[in-house]
């Protein structure tokens, strides 16, 4: 036995630690003050909790809830939540050091033992103590729960132990029963002698004495009658006990000094106990004789503790804390083809077939070692049907098995044993036994004789089978492959603490696995690959196409040739991988039963056809399977394949970003498009000029309204119509810089000359004029000036300036500065497009691109000129014109929908928006509610139907005509000044803010008015418009979320108070329990106050005081001054003064809840329940599939993929 330490942390001294149930947690308690919160797993600190003034000594987490206790020095007993990293509430009574706190496994109860001679029991939840044991005459050390029975086990410096029924405790807290007057009155009289004399609710069953000095600890068998106590004699003394009687079984002898701490082993016959001896020692339950001690050279042990569910032990001493386990849980294995021979719990090797799933017990090895270690290693011969098991007891042993009855391989009849640490088949007929000692290996037959023996050449920690005579040494810093035969290293690699190899199934490679790290080398020992883990890895095992698989404590993970990890799936327990198959996993478990699962190999079959550049495979696999997620597109994009994980990506600027990457600016442009920012059409225009095409780089310009830009690039590419009308757009602009500079680029120079005079620089213009040979116009600018040619000195002038011409004219083509040609896998594509279910919206042709470019440059011609005088011009869009001219209205539609010919306004709002009210506002109303129940589970749309009628309507303009014909129809547009007809979207009557200026006011004032029946229709209302309804941003549907959540719990709420109304005189307990979950419900401020001096009045009436006294706190709250405040404080004054409630009622105000609106009663946060989607109400189980009776409109459980109000 030897123990395995998985984690140690340094600080003063521990004096409790206790282990998280489910996490990798545990706590521990320091002689400072201080509460630490540390991941063993990760040897990491999580958080530091101060509360306590002096030592912790006692700690404990709760079993389910993220809740923990602690005791200390300054008499408190402090509950904690790890969550929210915070204080709750403290526990005050003990009026001495608290030794040992810890929860009830059922119960809400915290037991605490003081040094006050008393042991108190806690109600967590009501924060009231319920019991107190009061009997011992010393220091109480402690006390702890039974894990199954009402008993309580103490232990005491009076030198007894004693143990405490709690059955009547139990039975009177278990379930609450009405009580007359007498019995209340007589209930509070045994309360008050109770906290004088201790509680009848707890009595001594047995006092165990046997200790000559002041017991320490004691503890429970986890299922048998016995009892374990420690203390200041040294001894460690057994104890049984039956119905009637406890007696004395034996005691354990051996520490040197005071043994503070002991307990039972949850899987095995030993016990454990702790002492200031600084040793840790084991002890045989049956035999009560020393298996093993564990002594540190500096450090006395104060507690120890043992993991609910793992088997983990933790031990607190004066440097800290260690985590450690006693034995190795790694079953000894070895495969062959699909036979798996292991060891199981009860040392018999089994033989397991992973295809038929059938054992087979083939022999016993129970006499190898001692009863608590289990066999180290199995290497199987299945040439001679023998097996070669090692173990770590008596300085290792080794012993050759025969495993068939029909194998006469072996000369003799028993088993072969030997001492040696590792052993090992190298031959049919040879195995290799090493001695860390000697530092040698021996070569031996089946008969055990050696016949050869090899002094190792470096100072070797363990042996592994590397192929046919060979083996690898594993020293401390490197591994060597060893030739048996040559009696040398043939090749080394540089590895640390190398634990176990894994061979592929041809040998070409192996992994070597450590403590954190995979190295992937070749036979030769030449590294492939390398892999490094914070969470230690237990195992692995190869898979087809030299794939690894590899298991930590936590995953499954898998590993390529090229380094590319992934992680496969969550494993719930630590398992140890033996053999995989397609997409079959078979592993043993820690209790060394073997398991087998189905896994989803398509993400590392899909990175290996991508290594493998199979194109088809890759096709294939995006075609049959849902490879989704951001791991898969960031692994495409680092490896270079965009337009692979473009195929991928359904968010508009992710799939932006991949297609500029893979040069697809026509995919680009259509997403620039659908997100509409300026950011986006500027890395589009940067990009588009980068790859030559000036075609969409045009309409970029054109969307940013970069008119500097536009004029430039039409001059390099020649276009002088569009200069021309750049100049015209810049004119109605009023843009004098902009005018000036279209003219210089179309040598205009009237033009030029006209803007220099207009701009009152009468000297350049004369001198423009004068060196473009104007004569007569530079006269007119003299003359104006009131000057003459002799008054002014010119400079030498030479040619007239002329704007350089384009050798060729380009703008009807792009320029191929870069090429975007088609990679192998897009070709691919094309190819079988029709095959793939990827969704990829069609390429819309380039000439329709430019003609609407141009058609829109022409509409700013011809609309701007009434609106340049009256709009500024920031507000003018110069190229998105609803108004068009009749000749060019029918051009304008075939642009903006060019993949939809003909298409109406209403296909386009179903297109353009994946939102109910849209869908409503065209006239599908089937479609509309086919959404609604996807996202929300709406099965009931009869209270919709008058909002389903209002949008339509609303969404409509219809215009008279002549008598005998229908009348126009014109569609009202929300977004008609922003968007092209392509991206319209339909106006929806009633938005939030309309909602909360009318209904939400009116519903409001009818609570306020005590209209509770018409407000309850108010809020219904409410809800139905806002369902209905759209959002301009994700803020704005956010809020349109949370107030239907608010409609909801003003709903429940004002059911409760109607209910309570209904009520008759005879259901005042009843009447009581609504009137406090009135009072709960998260309401607007002014609407609380009313529920909760309704409360408060009803518990006054009712003698429900200490209720009363807590509502009042709560309702000084939001009242600070006035009238309200004053019932308050008249409420908390009667509460301190009669701390009682008559009734006790179904509410726990310390407890998160909510209302079920079927029954109105509590649904905790622990209870199962189900949930409307539509307006999030809570129900009890048992309601599946009916309608909500808060919406009448959403299906009880019906699962959606949520509310969405912004598209």
């Amino acid at each position: 036995m030897e123990m395995l330490t998985k984690f140690e942390s340094r600080s003063s001294r521990a004096k409790g630690v206790a282990f998280h149930p489910t996490q990798p947690w545990i706590l521990t308690s320091l002689h400072n003050g201080r509460i630490q919160l540390w991941d063993y797993r990760m040897g990491t600190l999580l958080d530091r909790f101060d509360g306590h003034d002096g030592p912790v000594r006692g700690i404990a987490f709760h079993p389910t809830q993220p809740l923990f206790v602690s005791g200390g020095d300054d008499y408190k007993v402090n509950v904690w939540n790890y969550k929210s990293r915070k204080l709750l509430f403290s526990l005050c009574g003990h009026m001495d050091y608290v030794r040992v706190c810890t929860f009830h496994h059922e119960y809400p109860w915290i037991l605490s033992c003081s040094d006050d001679q008393t042991i108190r029991i806690w109600n967590w939840q009501s924060r009231n103590c319920i019991a107190i044991l009061t009997g011992h005459s010393h220091y109480v050390m402690c006390a702890a729960f039974h894990p199954s029975e009402d008993l309580i086990v103490s232990a005491s410096l009076d030198q007894t132990v004693r143990v405490w029924d709690i059955s009547g405790l139990r039975m009177k807290n278990a379930a609450p029963v009405s009580m007359s007057l007498e019995d209340q009155l007589a209930q509070a009289h045994n309360s008050i002698s109770n906290d004088l004399f201790g509680s009848t609710d707890a009595i001594v069953k047995f006092v165990l004495e046997g200790h000559d000095r002041g017991v320490n600890w004691c503890a429970f068998h986890p299922t048998l009658p016995l009892i374990l106590s420690a203390g200041d004699d040294r001894l460690v003394k057994l104890w049984r006990m039956t119905a009637s009687k406890a007696w004395e079984v034996d005691t354990c002898r051996g520490h040197f000094n005071n043994v503070s701490c002991c307990l039972f082993h949850p899987h095995q016959e030993l016990i454990l106990s702790a002492s200031e001896d600084k040793t840790i020692r084991v002890w045989d339950l049956n035999r009560r004789t020393a298996v093993q001690t564990f002594r540190r050279d500096n450090d006395r042990f104060w507690f120890i503790t043992v993991h609910p569910k793992l088997n983990l032990f933790a031990a607190a001493h004066d440097s800290g804390v260690m985590v450690f386990k006693l034995e190795r849980e790694r079953p000894a294995h070895a495969l062959n083809i699909n036979t798996l021979l292991y060891v199981n719990k009860e040392k018999s090797i089994v033989s397991y077939d992973l295809l038929r799933a059938q054992s087979t017990t083939v022999a016993s090895v129970k006499h190898l070692g001692s009863a608590w270690l289990p066999p180290r290693s199995l290497s199987y011969n299945p040439a001679e049907k023998v097996a070669l098991l090692t173990s770590s007891a008596d300085n290792g042993v080794y012993e050759l098995v025969n495993v068939s009855s029909r194998s006469n391989s072996l000369p003799l009849k028993d088993n072969i044993k030997g001492p040696g640490d590792d052993a090992i088949f190298v031959a049919r007929n040879r195995f290799a036994v090493f001695s860390r000692s000697d530092q040698t290996i021996e070569i031996k037959d089946l008969s055990n004789k050696v016949t050869k023996t090899i002094q190792l050449p470096e100072k070797t920690r363990d042996i592994f089978f590397a192929g046919m005579g060979h083996v690898l040494l594993s020293t401390a810093t490197q591994v060597h492959l060893f030739d048996l035969q040559q009696k040398k290293i043939v090749s080394s690699f540089n590895a640390n603490r190398v634990k176990y190899v894994v061979w592929s199934n041809d040998n070409s490679q192996a992994a070597l696995l450590g403590k954190h790290y995979v190295y992937i080398v070749k036979k030769n020992l030449e590294l492939i690959t390398s892999i490094h883990e914070t969470i230690r890895i237990k195992s692995a095992v190869w898979v087809e196409n030299n794939v690894l698989l590899y298991a930590t404590l936590d995953h499954l993970k898998y590993a390529l040739m090229s380094g590319d990890t992934g992680v496969i799936k969550t494993l719930e327990s630590t398992l140890y991988l033996v053999k995989a198959k397609g997409n079959m996993v078979f592993a043993l478990n820690r209790a060394a039963e073997p398991v087998s699962f189905e896994i989803d190999p398509t993400e590392y079959l899909f990175k290996l056809a991508l290594l493998r550049k199979d194109y088809e495979q890759v096709l294939h696999l995006i075609q049959n399977s849902n490879l989704v997620g951001q791991a898969i597109i960031a692994y495409l994009q680092k490896k270079g394949y965009p337009e692979i994980a473009l195929q991928f990506v359904e968010d508009p600027s992710t799939r932006f970003e991949l297609a500029l990457e893979c040069g697809n600016l026509e995919t680009a442009l259509e997403l620039a498009r659908t997100i509409d920012r300026p950011e986006v059409w500027s890395r589009l225009a940067s990009d588009a000029m980068s790859y030559g095409n000036h075609k969409i780089a045009e309409i970029t310009f054109q969307k940013l309204r970069y008119f500097e830009k536009l004029s430039f690039l039409y001059l390099i590419t020649g276009n002088a119509e569009k200069l021309q009308k750049m100049a015209i757009i810049a004119e109605k602009r009023n843009d004098t810089l902009s005018l000036f500079q279209n003219s210089l680029y179309l040598n205009e120079v009237e033009s030029r000359i006209n803007i220099l005079e207009q701009a009152g620089m009468y000297p350049i213009a004369y001198l423009t004029a004068k060196s473009n040979g104007l004569e007569e116009k530079a006269q007119q600018i003299l003359s104006h000036c009131n000057k003459t040619e002799e008054e002014i000195k010119l400079p030498s002038l030479g040619s007239a300036f002329t704007t350089p011409v384009p050798v060729n004219e380009t703008y009807t083509h792009n320029w191929p500065l870069l090429d975007t040609s088609h990679s192998t896998f897009e070709k691919s594509l094309q190819e079988r497009m029709e095959q793939l279910a990827i969704e990829r919206q069609e390429e819309q042709e380039s000439e329709e691109e430019y003609e609407e470019v141009e058609q829109s440059l022409m509409d700013v011609v011809d609309e701007m000129s009434d609106l340049a005088e009256s709009v500024p011009e920031e507000e003018v869009d110069g190229w998105e014109v609803e108004d068009l001219a009749p000749e060019e209205a029918v051009n304008d539609v075939v642009d903006d929908a060019s993949a939809f010919v003909g298409a109406d306004e209403i296909f386009l709002w179903k297109r353009n928006s994946p939102l109910a009210a849209d869908h409503i506002a065209a006239g599908d109303f089937e479609s509309a509610m086919k959404i609604l129940n996807k996202q929300v589970g709406a099965i009931n749309f009869s209270p919709l139907k008058t909002r389903f009628l209002e949008i339509y309507t609303a969404s409509r303009v219809y215009l008279p005509t002549i008598s005998g014909l229908d009348p126009l129809v014109s569609y009202v547009r929300r977004n008609a000044e922003t968007a092209e007809r392509s991206q319209a979207l339909p106006f929806i009557t009633r938005n939030l803010a309309s909602i909360k200026s009318h209904e939400l006011h009116e519903a409001y004032r009818l609570v306020k008015a005590n209209k509770i029946l018409e407000a309850q229709i108010c809020f219904r209302s409410i809800i139905y418009l806002a369902l209905t309804t759209v959002a301009n941003s994700e803020e704005e549907a956010d809020e349109i979320s949370a107030l239907i959540d608010e409609c909801c719990r003003y709903i429940v709420a004002l059911s409760c108070e109607l209910e309570r109304r209904r009520l008759g005189e005879e259901d005042t307990k009843r009447a009581l329990e609504l009137s406090y979950y009135f009072a709960s419900a998260d309401l607007q401020p002014m609407h609380s106050i009313i529920a909760l001096r309704l409360a408060i009045n009803a518990s006054h009436k009712l003698k429900n005081y200490k209720s009363a006294s807590f509502l009042g706190n709560k309702l000084l709250q939001l009242a600070e001054s006035g009238p309200a405040a004053e019932a308050a404080n008249r409420a908390i004054t009667l509460g301190d003064r009669n701390p009682h409630d008559a009734f006790e009622i179904e509410y726990d105000p310390h407890v998160e809840m909510r209302i079920c609106p079927k029954t109105l009663t509590p649904v905790y946060s622990g209870d199962d329940f189900d949930v409307c989607s539509v307006c999030g109400a809570v129900y009890h189980k048992g309601y599946v599939n009916e309608v909500c009776t808060v919406c009448d409109v959403g299906g009880i459980g019906q699962k959606g993929t949520g509310r969405r109000f912004f598209a």
